[in-house]
């Protein structure tokens, strides 16, 4: 296993500069007052392809040989992964093609053809998505890009929290949603290098607390298929992000379905910025366990902003 090192981010954020956004960071007197912290919220739902994905799939790109980048890259990936990897290769001008479960969300499915990427759709269950793309890679010979349990993808997720210290100064504590871990990894790489006093927090949905189960029994429990209306966090943890979670993270907190979709849609209102439902878990966390955070300087990563605007969780269908 190839652990990235943080002379990894640095090369990351020098090699995708050109190819993603140094995304603002907004804050909210409101959320301020009814959680009792200062929160920083590091909104990567403007980031490019409208995800945080968009920097560990840029790294793995765009550090690809030539020869390598002749054959295409290909992944499997419920959404964001997806459409960032599609991004960064039609960047390159290379050929990616995608996993992705039939019930992904068609605002990303559209997405992903939109940067030029082939789907190929899989069932919603993460032994069907890999079997399915076994057959990908042999077909093609593409490089492998994994979602998350990437040395490359985890050191480009990095260069989010970098930044967040570099806009805002020190941090008590950093909180940002955890599926398979990628952005929390690279929050750990980074953080554990430039900011060791700053604590690092996961944010999981109840329905989908795999992670959470995971750290409180010393090793990787893995749920199949999961339901959730935080679409991005139903996958598990691999060995690559278990070795920064387990290490660095302090604890993992969980929010119901309908706390959730209430966090969310207080963002929507009060922060008027478009988020997604996976990006919401951390702000009910920290509204779920006040103790934790209150009179703390806390960096709250949004995670992405695609979100189906005909499905929002709140209509009634």
């Amino acid at each position: 296993m190839l652990i990235p090192s943080y002379e990894d981010v640095l090369a990351a954020q020098e090699r995708i500069g050109p190819y993603i956004h140094q995304t603002p960071v907004l804050t909210s007197e409101f959320l301020n007052r009814r959680t009792g912290a200062q929160l920083f919220f590091k909104c990567e739902n403007f980031q490019k392809a409208g995800a945080f994905k968009a920097r560990g799939a840029s790294n793995a790109v765009f550090g690809l040989s030539d020869a390598l980048a002749e054959k295409g890259v290909a992944t499997h990936s419920s959404g964001n992964h997806a459409l960032s990897l599609s991004y960064a290769a039609s960047r390159r001008g290379v050929p990616v093609t995608v996993v992705m479960p039939h019930t992904a969300p068609e605002a990303k499915k559209a997405a992903v053809r939109g940067y030029g990427g082939k789907i190929v759709e899989c069932e919603p269950s993460t032994s069907s998505r890999e079997a399915v793309f076994a057959e990908v890679v042999a077909e093609t010979g593409a490089d492998f890009v994994h979602p998350y349990n990437d040395p490359r993808v985890i050191a480009g997720q990095a260069t989010c929290s970098k930044e967040l210290v570099e806009e805002v100064g020190p941090l008590d504590a950093v909180i940002a949603p955890i599926g398979g871990g990628g952005m929390v990894s690279g929050c750990c790489l980074t953080l554990s290098n430039i900011a060791p006093e700053t604590k690092i927090y996961a944010a999981e949905p109840a329905n989908a607390d795999d992670a959470c189960r995971s750290l409180k029994a010393g090793h990787i429990i893995a749920d199949d298929a999961p339901q959730t209306v935080a679409d991005g966090l139903k996958v598990p943890l691999k060995d690559l992000t278990w070795h920064f979670v387990s290490r660095h993270v302090s604890d993992i907190f969980t929010a119901t379905e309908e706390e959730i979709v209430d966090a969310m849609r207080l963002i929507w209102q009060r922060m008027k910025i478009v988020m997604e439902p996976s990006s919401a878990v951390p702000l009910a966390t920290i509204l779920k366990n006040p103790g934790t955070f209150a009179g703390k300087r806390v960096g709250v990563i949004i995670t992405g902003g695609n979100v189906d605007l005909d499905k929002l969780p709140w209509l009634k269908s």
